[in-house]
């Protein structure tokens, strides 16, 4: 199962995107702060991470400079997630090694699909298939028949 790590300070905000990613087929671990990324990254590996610009301790940018600086962590992609939405902001995630930079509000279904593409994977197709013994709306036959 592949693992994303969520970095975030609002407690609410790493509660969602956690429950939409689990739903999607994700194990989710998270951090509240610039430190608390760092730690996890090195300690954990993520397969990719959803960082926040602001935070305490440690800004997103820093810390995307960090981990690009470090072999082991070097190539995890990263989504700047942030309520920050100028070009210049933007310009800075991208800079400092984010391959995506999305901003808040954001569509839920939008970052789902921002994480497959970016693991290429399709980790949900198979949950995303009916059980073969549930129930299915039976299709109405067309008119006329």
């Amino acid at each position: 199962m592949q693992r994303i790590l969520v970095v975030d300070d609002e407690p609410d905000l790493v509660e969602l995107l956690s429950f939409n990613l689990r739903a999607a087929g994700y194990h989710v671990i998270s951090a509240t702060d610039g430190l608390g990324a760092l730690e996890q990254a090195q300690r954990q590996q993520p397969d990719l991470i959803l960082l926040d610009l602001m935070l305490p301790e440690l800004d997103g940018i820093s810390v995307c400079e960090i981990l690009r600086g470090h072999p082991a962590t070097a190539t995890i992609p990263i989504i700047m997630l942030t309520a920050w939405s100028s070009a210049l902001s933007r310009q800075l995630g991208l800079a400092a090694g984010a391959r995506e930079y999305l901003t808040k509000p954001f569509v839920t279904a939008d970052v789902i699909g921002r994480v497959k593409s970016l693991l290429g994977t399709t980790a949900t197709a198979a949950a995303a298939r009916p059980h073969p013994d549930a129930v299915t709306p039976r299709t109405r036959p067309p008119r006329g028949s």
